[in-house]
């Protein structure tokens, strides 16, 4: 009945949002798994990689034997493709799931509308990390620095950054820094479409994180 819930939920907002849509696969779970949900864009949905099972967040959850829920959505910011913050958004799918961590990789995409969207980016990040931080209290929140993909870093990039810590610190999440350094310098790591991860880049973010996750002791 659970996944059955979940499925819907995800059917549901993703049908009342703009942003690209995506089937959000729901397995069979261990209720005595960590239950580790994920927040977050195209490249925490696993785009560039050949199978859903080589996205970083897979690997990194079948390494740690971890039950997995990711109703990441492609092109999707803080601000960007975001036409709910509150009741039906993916925080609302994630508070849902009640998961034992939560792992949040989002603010890439909100590069590409900054301009327009600064102050509502800004907002965004406050009200997401707050909400996840007070209706999930007994979870693990851990917040990632915004990935990049490019050697060439637009100021948005640090800008967005430091406000992602600023929420994170503010609502004590642990914090990862450095993730959007993780590809630089490796073009190999990238698909054919140069914006996201391969195979190889894919698992080379799964390795990072799964280092930075055993700094935070987890």
């Amino acid at each position: 009945m659970r996944a059955f819930l979940t499925t819907v939920m995800v059917a549901v907002t993703l049908g009342l949002s703009a942003c690209v849509s995506t089937a959000v696969a729901v397995d069979d779970r261990d209720p005595d798994a960590v239950r580790v949900a994920f927040y977050g864009d195209s490249y925490t949905r696993g785009s560039g990689a050949t199978v859903q099972a080589l996205r970083w967040s897979t690997l990194l959850s079948e390494q740690r034997e971890w039950s997995e829920f990711n109703p990441s959505v492609s092109g999707l910011g803080y601000a960007r493709n975001r036409t709910i913050v509150g009741d039906g958004d993916l925080p609302s799918l994630i508070i849902a799931d009640n998961p034992d961590v939560v792992i949040v990789t989002m603010g890439l995409n909100d590069n590409f509308t900054f301009d327009s969207q600064a102050d509502e980016i800004r907002a965004n990040i406050a009200t997401d990390l707050t909400r996840l931080a007070t209706e999930l209290p007994e979870a693990r929140l851990i917040v990632v620095e915004p990935f990049w993909f490019k050697d060439e870093r637009p100021e948005s990039v640090e800008t967005i950054i430091s406000w992602v810590r600023e929420s994170a610190e503010s609502v004590d999440a642990e914090y990862i820094a450095h993730a959007s350094y993780w590809l630089e310098g490796h073009p190999e790591w990238m698909a054919s479409d140069e914006l996201h991860p391969n195979d190889e880049g894919h698992a080379a973010i799964a390795g990072h994180m799964n280092r930075a996750l055993r700094v935070l002791g987890l």
